[in-house]
């Protein structure tokens, strides 16, 4: 079981989808799965059709469309900040295709569990 999960929510920038998604899954998710503590990832991709576009707003709907899950083994502050110390020293470079405006990064740690 993961000690916890890292969630990236992104954007590409407009119009640079395909590069973007090739840049994600070629190169920037194996870079972060090379970082001590980080045991697996997966992506996602939002269904917009879900809920229905007819629903009010305020439906909790997130304007990113894209989600990366990062299981991580190790204590989560150690791990985001060996994370960041490798975005700083080049070892794990950002794409121009992502638009930084739209990134939200969070780390979640287990509550309960069913079944026990």
């Amino acid at each position: 079981m993961a000690h916890a999960l890292f969630l990236v929510l992104s954007n590409p920038v407009d119009g640079r989808d395909d590069e973007y998604n090739k840049w994600y899954d070629e190169v920037h998710i194996r870079d972060v799965c090379e970082v001590p503590g980080v045991v697996a990832a997966q992506r996602y991709q939002v269904r917009p059709d879900i809920p229905p576009a007819d629903v009010e707003p305020g439906d909790g709907r997130l304007p990113q469309r894209h989600l990366a899950v990062y299981e991580l083994d190790d204590d989560p502050a150690k791990v985001f900040g060996e994370f960041l110390t490798r975005v700083g020293d080049g070892r794990l470079p950002l794409s121009d295709t992502l638009d930084m405006s739209s990134v939200v990064m969070s780390v979640w740690e287990p509550g309960a569990r069913w079944p026990v």
